[in-house]
Parts: structure tokens; sequence; C-alpha cells
């Protein structure tokens, strides 16, 4: 069984952190992929489709195609959600676990342990830790600044649906 090592960021770090990154346009449509998760972990993400937040960092419910209770957006493409998504190879990196990797941190909002990791685009993915399914969370970079809010409006779904635990 494998775990996230992490190291404990509270919410001011990780606003800090999101902050720093800047912000500029993205473009791009609301097409994703949708995870193929095995039957267990489909029914936790099916339970955090129905408790998902209507509007997440002031931004309105508009999932991606092709529709699925495994994905979710707010925003068009600004704000994408997956669920049953593989293990990040990063959370089993132990550069990462140590902190070589400058462009993965993570931390914790509200409860719910997440890998933050900065895309080549300018972009974030946040990737739960410590929960019995990955639910990876992709924001644009023209809202990055708002990467605080948008792990905030979520935690309270995520910790209700998806138990404690590791992912398989």
């Amino acid at each position: 069984m494998t775990s996230c090592r992490r190291r404990s960021a509270g919410p001011a770090v990780l606003a800090l952190l999101i902050a720093a990154a800047g912000c500029s346009s993205a473009g791009g449509g609301a097409t994703v992929a949708v995870p193929r998760p095995d039957t267990t972990t489909a029914k936790l993400c099916r339970n955090l489709d129905e408790a998902l937040p209507r509007k997440v960092a002031g931004l309105g419910r508009d999932d991606p195609e092709p529709r699925s209770a495994l994905t979710a957006g707010w925003g068009g493409s600004v704000i994408i959600l997956r669920c049953g998504v593989t293990r990040p190879p990063r959370m089993t990196d132990p550069a990462v676990a140590e902190g070589a990797d400058r462009d993965a941190v993570a931390g914790g909002v509200n409860g719910v342990d997440w890998l933050m990791e900065k895309q080549d685009d300018g972009s974030y993915r946040f990737t739960t830790a410590n929960r019995r399914a990955y639910v990876e969370v992709s924001l644009a970079r023209q809202r990055v600044q708002d990467g605080s809010a948008v792990l905030v409006d979520l935690a309270p779904a995520v910790k209700k649906a998806i138990p404690t635990g590791i992912a398989d």
C-alpha cells in the first residue's frame, strides 16, 4: 500500500503559492477524458457528483462533454474536476516527497490533502491525497489566483463523499 507523504501547509501558505503563480489568459474547450475507475471507486465518484456545489469560486456549474458523473466543471473549462483518476506519478516520487520538485507541493485545505502541480501551460492541477479515490481538479491559468477558493469550496463535498484512506 502506498501513501502520499506530505508537508503540512496551511491555507495561507497554499494561497501564497497559488498567488505567486501569476495570472494570464487560457483558451480551450470544455471536453475532457472521462476516467475509467473500478466499480467501488466509480460509486464514490457518483456520490461526489451528487455532493458537488452549484458554484465554485463564484462560477456556475457547467459540466464538460461527454457528460458523466465522473466529471464536473465550473465556468466552462476554467475549473474541471475528474474523479477516479489514477495516482499521479509525483505522489510516489521520493524527490517530490522531499521537496526537490518545486513544481509540485503537497498541502491541506479544510481537511482535504492535495498535491498541487504546476503544468507547462501555467495552469494548475490539484489531486486529492489520502482519500479512497483520487479526485483531480484542473484550474486554468486565468483563474490561478482563485485556487484557494476552489479548494475551499470543494472540500465539504470531497470530505462527505470520498472517505479517508489510500486509493489503490
